[in-house]
């Protein structure tokens, strides 16, 4: 018998004594009357939130009961009936929110208030950092314990929890440090299903995992695989999670103020620019649709997770996509809010509250400021119309009432909102020359492949060509910007941290074959900041998948390779670079990384290409 058996027996026997234990307190509990999750998903009369209620600077001091009963009834004014939560086993939270549920329905028949719990699931040796972390198996201890306390409360609370959720953005492999592939969620689901077979929960309980909408099929088709089909088969609905938010600074093709809108009133271009903001969250949610049509598979599909933060100091504010203020997230929220509900889609707003320990070391970071009511009790623009009809009226939060942000004052916040950047000025996020007779995976049999030159024509020079798919300009993990001007100029500017990367990443089906190249160079010219060190170079294979592999030469004012505020032109032998490796499925056409500390540099690239000997 192997360790995960042992450990599931354990504490499965360690849940069913609690379960022996509280079933007399429970019987009250159980005989309750309420909907099913078949009733309220999908029902707009049961509006959905994300609720952390976290008021520290660390989940580590959790709210008390009677802290969360003032959110409840805060919650309650707001029009919630159903909530969103994240753990169960790691901190205590979710069962003080049930218990205050519980105390606040046996004090008031007509208090109404339900919960999809949420599980932490992560990887073997998640946060471990390198090729520590084994994301094809699970953390058994953490995942066991936290699927084994929602069963607990799931059976303790049967009319109140209406869906547990194996998982919180688990599959999407940008969540590096802890994500799992799919038959790790599977294996939990079905051991759920199999509670739920077996009467220790209700079968009105639905099981799902709540994830970002590529890992359900409807983005990059790396995620597609008969492991996540067996789980979208296994599951009783898709949770999916989309942000425009973060699209306004990483993939802008719906960003900006259209050429035709610039001379309406900047309310109106605000206006426009998040309606866009709302069809491009409706796209991410109908490829989701799509992709299930195309495996023939009919399950309902709710949104986890949307929502828009109210206010940033560095990718989304006023130096950056300019996406984060008030007004925007006013619009946002009755957008969705109003599609959500004309489709029947139950949407879990994110969030609630503000929670600053999620930007404990920046205080002013988006991540801290996506709640509805701030920490210090001011409601948020897209809550002012409740706030004037006296829905908020006597309720307390810390003991404060609750009041109007801005101080109430429209003009002024309307006034202060950013205005998104022209469509025509932004800068250029993807480079679009494309050879289409190129058929990705072929061997590239030009002299010269051109990435990006502007006094390089292909179409006129026949020995020279373009990639054969679109190149995304992609910094990685907000470590930096990454964006080319009209010249085709590629400005980076790094952010603060101990490591910083960005790329050029081919978009096709495969990387580009560049094996005619072995005996060549990569070609550019760079200029910008002397005093720091860098690699440049390429990368095979994908990250997402588990087999990237990069192909470097340093930069730096030690190294061969220096740079100054003057252009200097560069021709590295790509025998420096592929270690005799053929350079053959090359997804980060250039890539730059940065394993040191480099805050606020600048470095600029043009005429990069490659060419054969």
């Amino acid at each position: 018998m192997d360790d995960m058996a042992i450990l599931m027996i354990r504490t499965f026997c360690i849940v069913m004594l609690l379960l022996c234990i509280t079933t007399v307190n429970s019987l009250s509990i159980k005989n309750d009357v309420t909907p099913g999750a078949l009733e309220i998903f999908g029902n707009p009369s049961y509006r959905a939130i994300s609720y952390g209620g976290y008021r520290e600077s660390s989940r580590d001091i959790p709210p008390t009961i009677p802290e969360i009963t003032e959110d409840l009834r805060i919650l309650e004014a707001m029009g919630i009936k159903l909530l969103r939560t994240y753990n169960t086993s790691q901190y205590p939270f979710a069962e003080r929110l049930l218990t205050a549920i519980h105390a606040l329905k046996q004090q008031d028949s007509n208090f109404e208030m339900y919960v999809m719990l949420g599980t932490w699931i992560e990887a073997h040796n998640s946060w471990a950092g390198g090729d520590a972390t084994d994301h094809s198996r699970g953390n058994v201890t953490n995942n066991s314990n936290e699927i084994n306390k929602a069963i607990y409360l799931a059976f303790t609370y049967p009319g109140i929890v209406k869906a547990i959720s194996v998982g919180n953005e688990a599959m999407v492999r940008w969540a590096v440090h802890y994500y799992v592939y799919p038959k790790t969620i599977l294996k939990w689901v079905k051991y759920l299903q199999k509670q739920k077979q077996s009467g220790i929960i209700s079968p009105d309980i639905w099981i799902t995992s709540s994830d970002n909408y590529e890992s359900w099929g409807g983005g990059n088709d790396t995620y597609h695989s008969e492991d996540l089909t067996q789980l979208i088969e296994a599951v009783d609905f898709i949770s999916i999670h989309t942000y425009p938010f973060h699209d306004s600074f990483y993939n802008q093709d719906y960003w900006g103020v259209l050429p035709a809108e610039e001379k309406i009133p900047k309310q109106k271009m605000i206006q426009g620019v998040m309606r866009r903001a709302a069809e491009h969250s409706e796209s991410q949610y109908k490829s989701v649709v799509t992709y299930l049509k195309s495996l023939q598979i009919s399950k309902p599909i709710h949104i986890g997770e949307s929502g828009w933060a109210s206010s940033d100091n560095v990718t989304y504010g006023s130096g950056g996509s300019k996406a984060a203020d008030e007004y925007k997230q006013h619009l946002y929220f009755k957008y969705m809010r109003e599609w959500s509900d004309k489709k029947k889609i139950t949407l879990f707003y994110f969030e609630a509250f503000d929670e600053q320990w999620k930007e404990d070391s920046n205080k002013l970071g988006s991540e801290a400021h996506f709640g509805l009511i701030r920490l210090n009790n001011e409601v948020k623009y897209a809550l002012w119309e409740r706030f004037d009809h006296g829905l908020f009226r006597g309720l307390l939060r810390g003991g404060k009432p609750l009041v109007k942000s801005q101080g109430g004052n429209e003009v002024s916040l309307i006034n202060s909102a950013l205005l998104p950047p022209f469509k025509r000025t932004m800068p250029v996020k993807k480079i679009s020359s494309v050879n289409t007779n190129n058929n990705p995976g072929d061997a590239i049999r030009f002299n010269r492949y051109i990435v990006s030159h502007p006094g390089v024509d292909p179409s006129i020079a026949k020995d020279a060509t373009y990639p054969s798919a679109v190149i995304n300009l992609i910094a990685w993990e907000g470590t930096a910007s990454i964006a080319m001007s009209f010249e085709e100029v590629i400005t980076i500017e790094t952010r603060g941290g101990d490591w910083w990367g960005a790329s050029l990443e081919i978009q096709g089906s495969e990387g580009e074959n560049l094996s005619e190249f072995s005996d060549g160079y990569l070609n550019l010219d760079v200029k910008g900041d002397a005093d720091f060190a860098f690699n440049v170079g390429y990368q095979t294979g994908r990250f997402l998948e588990g087999n990237q592999k990069s192909y470097f030469v340093p930069f730096g004012p030690e190294e061969r390779y220096g740079i100054n505020n003057n252009w200097t032109s560069f021709k590295i032998p790509m025998s420096e670079l592929s270690d005799n490796t053929p350079p053959i499925d090359v997804t980060g056409i250039l890539s730059l990384l940065s394993q040191g500390f480099g805050k606020n540099k600048n470095i600029q690239l043009r005429n990069i290409f490659y060419s054969q000997r």
